[in-house]
């Protein structure tokens, strides 16, 4: 068996393609896989230099600054070899951080709030037909022996609150009605976090399935979450859970639950309405086509747009209103329905962020285009955890990332002050969700959880079919009773 300094956690900076189970990730570019054979290497070179075993080297703030500093190198030399001028998007780390931690933690750690407005578990004792956990999602490696442990609410707040700077979360719903994310394990989750003190640090969505049974069912389903649940925001998605549909109702040959849903949650409230737009493997209802007319006509109501219409597939590149792919479809519908700056849509990063930051120039496009479009109040952090792990990757590539003086000047982006980015990685996001930010780490022993387990009234009953037959009996009545919802 191999000492514990001998075991060898991989990159600090997670650069390998993988997918949050919504879309297929495209195989590594070029840049990416130079970046990791030489950051290696270098990381092996740095902790030989500063005394340190492999392992807590690539676990210090000094792996993750060696790692980026030769991302950005090896964007800068790509772009040379193709005639380029200098790249657009680059990672800021002093020449030293690599061997100095004051140097590395002057650029990788910050006091900035955190607010993370999607972030994802499953409760492991919710039996339920499987949803691709152990096929797509990378967290599914996380060393337990059970795999669907990896996804539990002790290991997410862990990954959360003690593995990364993140102050405060949202729990954000999956596209499945009656999912191991339901309404209440999610309020069962606050007061957890409220008993292990973390207290007013975890906020939930209410889920809405318009085309799950009929919009009346929907709509008083709604109106049940929100009288027993705190709810913060209302969750949607127009491609998942029943037929497809659109905000905006535009097209008449689909069920018309748009205009229902967003007069319920204008009725109920809170008026903020968090809808997944992009990342779906081609579903046209994905496409973020009707927000811009949606806002337009109803501009009481916030529109939080998940993954900002992001899709992999086509690079992200300057705005082109021809581009019927990724960002620019958000920006091509919010230009035609008059939402800019400072308007009723919000662009969230999650999924966009960990899929771009390895490509420097496509960063710099995604995030100068939304910037320019809404303005730096109104494009909000998210990461898409826990299904990538600890977001704290995530959270030290945005700190060190800049627009470079080359593509603000060429495409009028903004620079990415530490305003700018302070805004980003939560004030924004307090603001609407209108919560005083809470600061500070919220540290807790996992044993914590484990304690409150002894006293709750649930003991270890089991939920669900406890055989196969009964497994696929339930698949059989759900398939049944979709069946019939639609019919």
């Amino acid at each position: 068996m191999a000492w514990i300094d001998d075991v060898d956690p991989g990159l600090p900076i997670k650069l390998r393609p993988v997918s949050n189970g919504e879309y297929l990730p495209p195989p590594p570019s070029e840049v990416v896989l130079e970046t990791v054979r030489r950051a290696r290497a270098a990381a092996e070179e740095n902790a030989r230099r500063v005394g340190m075993s492999r392992r807590r080297f690539l676990l210090s703030t000094m792996g993750s600054a060696t790692t980026l500093a030769v991302l950005a190198a090896c964007s800068k030399e790509a772009d040379k070899a193709a005639g380029g001028t200098g790249p657009g998007g680059t990672y800021a780390v002093p020449a030293t951080a690599g061997t100095d931690k004051a140097a590395a933690d002057s650029v990788l750690t910050g006091e900035e709030f955190v607010f993370d407005v999607q972030t994802h578990f499953l409760d492991a004792n919710h039996d339920i037909p499987d949803l691709g956990i152990g096929r797509m999602f990378p967290q599914q490696n996380c060393g337990a022996q059970d795999p669907r442990e990896c996804f539990s609410v002790d290991k997410y707040l862990d990954l959360l609150f003690n593995k990364s700077d993140t102050n405060m979360i949202v729990i954000s719903c999956l596209p499945y009605a009656g999912s191991p994310l339901n309404p209440d394990v999610m309020k069962k989750t606050i007061e957890l976090a409220d008993r292990i003190g973390c207290e007013h640090r975890v906020l939930m969505q209410g889920e809405a399935h318009p085309t799950v049974g009929t919009i009346e069912v929907a709509l008083d389903n709604m109106a049940k979450i929100k009288a027993s649940m705190p709810v913060g925001a209302w969750k949607t998605y127009c491609h998942w859970g029943g037929p497809g549909w659109y905000l905006d109702d535009h097209d008449k040959s689909l069920p018309q639950v748009g205009q229902r849903f967003i007069d319920q949650a204008r009725k109920l409230g809170p008026p903020i309405i968090a809808v997944h737009k992009g990342f779906a493997i081609g579903s046209p209802y994905a496409d973020p086509v009707d927000v811009g007319p949606a806002a337009k006509a109803n501009p009481d109501i916030s529109f939080v747009v998940y993954h900002s219409g992001f899709d992999v597939g086509k690079p992200e590149g300057p705005y082109d209103e021809t581009n019927n792919n990724g960002v620019d479809r958000l920006i091509t519908s919010l230009r035609k329905a008059g939402i800019g700056v400072d308007g009723n849509v919000y662009c969230e990063l999650g999924s966009t962020w960990r899929t771009v930051m390895g490509a420097p120039d496509q960063a710099a496009h995604v995030l100068g285009k939304l910037l320019k479009q809404v303005g730096p109040n109104r494009v909000v952090w998210g990461t898409d955890s826990i299904w990538y792990g600890a977001p704290q990757d995530q959270i030290e590539a945005f700190r060190t990332f800049q627009i470079t003086p080359k593509f603000q000047e060429q495409y009028g982006y903004p620079a990415l002050t530490d305003e700018i980015k302070a805004k980003i990685l939560g004030l924004n996001s307090a603001k609407l969700y209108g919560v005083t930010p809470v600061t500070g780490s919220c540290q807790f022993d996992r044993n914590q959880i484990a304690n409150t387990r002894l006293t709750s009234w649930e003991g270890n009953a089991t939920y669900g079919p406890t055989s196969a037959a009964g497994v696929f009996a339930l698949m059989r009545h759900e398939l049944r009773e979709l069946r019939r919802a639609i019919s």
